[in-house]
């Protein structure tokens, strides 16, 4: 087995999280036969991801794999829905229905998306009304605000994104030295007055192009569902009139997609307090959580805490 840090990967990022689980789900769907799995472990003071993969593949084969999954255009068709997540619920059902017609047993990323970003079965509420349109995913940070566009953002950065951009975002330093867009996962997307010296709402944006690319890649792993009458995401916690939080856990084993699945799903990541002893027996070293929070008409998410 070949197996390498990616060393622009901090596990106490919600981004860099995104991105890393999105890095094992599209390196197993470049290589389904080359067995590609995740661990965790401290290096240069941070959890960092550790990718393994059989020996055949060395680094430039699977940042090329990457590349190449990342282009395949039906990888892209969900991007396409819309520009935002506030569809009709008809409209989203519909699109549903083609996902579902569309799917194969080696293909259903269409399906797969559909099934993160929201459902057909919960209506969004807006100031206490039911508006008729889709609940969707605690993921989402934009709605066409600004001209901050969901879904339009990331057909800009799956047409944009190169592979130097994947090199630099999972195996370099994050110099923040690409411009925009951002899907606001990062917790330095976090623009508000308050924090900054200055005004920022002129500064330019900056971010790590292929980081965003890789995270919308790891949103599949994290899918919506009715609950109650409300949709509920993977990882996520919400109680009435409180923000949302997201935990999510580290790992030290060496695990393939499949279990990661199961992993990041665990109702005991999700309590105030956590049965470490429990998680430990489960090869999970670490829980980190942070907050969404709203600004206005945008989402964002805090630095994350070990709980």
């Amino acid at each position: 087995m070949n197996e390498w840090v990616l060393a622009g990967l901090n596990g106490t990022n919600p981004l860099a999280f995104l991105a890393a689980i999105g890095t094992l789900r599209v390196s197993t769907l470049a290589f389904p036969d080359r067995t590609p799995r995740m661990r965790w472990a401290i290096w240069e003071g941070a959890w960092r991801p550790w990718l393994s993969i059989e020996a055949t593949v060395d680094v430039e084969t699977w940042l090329e794999g990457i590349d190449r999954v990342l282009r395949e255009e039906t990888g892209h068709i969900a991007f396409g829905i819309a520009d935002n997540l506030n569809l009709p619920i008809e409209a989203f059902r519909k699109v549903g229905r083609d996902a579902m017609e569309l799917a194969r047993p080696n293909d259903r990323r269409y399906a797969d998306f559909l099934a993160a970003f929201g459902s057909d079965a919960v209506e969004s509420v807006v100031n206490g009304k039911r508006s008729g349109m889709m609940a969707d995913t605690a993921l989402r940070t934009m709605s066409g605000a600004g001209h901050q566009h969901f879904l339009g953002f990331m057909r800009t950065l799956a047409k944009d994104n190169e592979i130097k951009d994947i090199r630099s975002a999972l195996l370099g330093r994050w110099t923040y030295s690409d411009p925009g867009p951002s899907m606001r996962w990062d917790p330095n997307d976090d623009r508000r007055y308050a924090l900054r010296w200055l005004e920022p709402s002129g500064d330019p944006i900056r971010t790590v192009r292929g980081a965003n690319r890789l995270a919308i890649e790891g949103i599949p792993l994290l899918p919506t569902m009715p609950v109650k009458g409300r949709l509920e995401t993977t990882g996520f916690t919400q109680e009435k009139r409180r923000q949302a939080v997201w935990s999510w856990p580290i790992w030290k084993q060496q695990i393939g997609l499949k279990v990661l699945s199961s992993l990041i799903s665990l109702p005991e990541l999700q309590k105030d307090n956590p049965d470490r002893n429990a998680l430990m027996a489960m090869g999970i070293a670490e829980v980190y959580r942070c907050d969404r929070i709203t600004e206005g008409k945008y989402r964002n998410f805090t630095i994350a805490h070990p709980v």
